[in-house]
Parts: structure tokens; C-alpha cells; sequence
């Protein structure tokens, strides 16, 4: 799948998340990435502060193109990164399509 080329889409009132299979299948496509509490998580590690922050920048700048925020966590050389969609009370694939952005970073 390729998610990279496609654009969030706004999502409507009541859509259901993804389908577990449909999830399984889907990160296939987003190396490192893992289905972990309801969402699907990458740990990114780096050299340093700057890096990491650099990074975490730059997932902001995602963010805020595709309308799509992710949960981050931030440390010294690391940021795990989690995308669920509230609105759908799970998965949907705006969160594939942010991943494999956020992907295409390192």
C-alpha cells in the first residue's frame, strides 16, 4: 500500500475504525512500526537532543499539513511516536498514511 502519496481525509461522524485484518495488513507497509494499545507505535532513537528535536519538529510539520496529530513521547535520544484516531475510536488510515510520512524522515 502506499501510503506515502495519499493526504489525510477528513473523517465523518460515525465511521468505524479499521478492521484488525485490515491493520495487520497495513503495517506491512510501515516498516518498524507496531500495533501496541490501541495504536500503532514507532521508537525512534537518535545521536542526540538536537536530532531528536529536529525530528520531533518535523513530525509536527506533518502534523499540521495533514491535520493528523500523533501522540509523542520525547526523551534525550528518543521519540516514540503514536497514531490512533480519536474520532473513530481506533485505527484509521489517516494514521497509516502520517506513519509512513513520518517513515520517510529517517
Amino acid at each position: 500500500m502506499d501510503f506515502v502519496s495519499r493526504k489525510c481525509q477528513p473523517i465523518n461522524a460515525g465511521t468505524p475504525p479499521m478492521n484488525p485484518m485490515a491493520i495487520v495488513a497495513a503495517l506491512q507497509s510501515i516498516p518498524g512500526w507496531e500495533l501496541k494499545d490501541g495504536a500503532i507505535t514507532r521508537e525512534f532513537v537518535f545521536k542526540d537532543h538536537y536530532e531528536t528535536i529536529a525530528f520531533v519538529n518535523a513530525v509536527a510539520w506533518i502534523s499540521h499539513t495533514e491535520n493528523h496529530h500523533p501522540d509523542m513521547a520525547v526523551g534525550y535520544n528518543k521519540c516514540r511516536v503514536s497514531y490512533s484516531t480519536h474520532s473513530v475510536g481506533g485505527i484509521s488510515e489517516n494514521d497509516f498514511i502520517c506513519a509512513a510520512k513520518v517513515n520517510v524522515l529517517t
